[in-house]
């Protein structure tokens, strides 16, 4: 169902804008998330859900985060969870459009651009267990996992299948939200 993409090859420079992010990234240990993984007798990636309005810089951040951690040779596992992203403009390990084609669950269900968002995050949902088989069989090789979302902020405020997505991540790595 999932098609997983290989690493990021893509390496722009460093970013000034991402100095919030820095000490988080230079030094793990400084997060809690990270200190619970030191209780584990193996790693586990650290899980960071990208959230915000439409428009907010999500992706931008994603784009940027990406090319910092390639540059200083660390890492990432990438997904994008938006199938309305007309061009992410960095590379993914999963991407939700690869397996819901959002234009199809818009004519499919007649719904507007909202409710297909919805509808395909639902859909994504249903197959959660494959994406943290493949993130678990990575682990090792691995410091954090970074997850751009749709702009309709519902999804991860009420959504069912918002609630589902982040528990699912949360019950089996350490997981925060970056809200932009």
């Amino acid at each position: 169902f999932f098609r997983e993409h290989g690493p990021s090859q893509h390496v722009r420079g460093y970013c000034p804008s991402l100095l919030t992010f820095r000490s988080i990234m230079d030094d793990p240990s400084s997060c809690s998330a990270s200190r619970a993984k030191e209780k584990t007798s193996f790693k586990k990636p650290i899980v960071c859900l990208v959230i915000g309005m439409a428009g907010s810089g999500k992706t931008t951040l994603m784009r940027q985060v990406t090319d910092h951690m390639v540059a200083n040779d660390m890492r990432p596992y990438i997904m994008n969870l938006d199938p309305a992203v007309l061009d992410a403009d960095y590379e993914m390990n999963i991407d939700i459009r690869d397996t819901v084609k959002y234009k199809q669950v818009m004519k499919q269900y007649n719904l507007g651009p909202n409710g297909a968002i919805m509808t395909s995050l639902n859909l994504f949902a249903t197959r959660i267990d494959q994406v943290i088989g493949f993130i678990e069989k990575k682990q090792e090789d691995i410091e954090y996992v970074f997850i751009d979302t749709p702009g309709q902020i519902e999804i991860f405020t009420w959504s069912a299948s918002g609630q589902f997505i982040t528990e699912a991540f949360s019950s089996t790595f350490p997981t925060c939200i970056l809200y932009v």
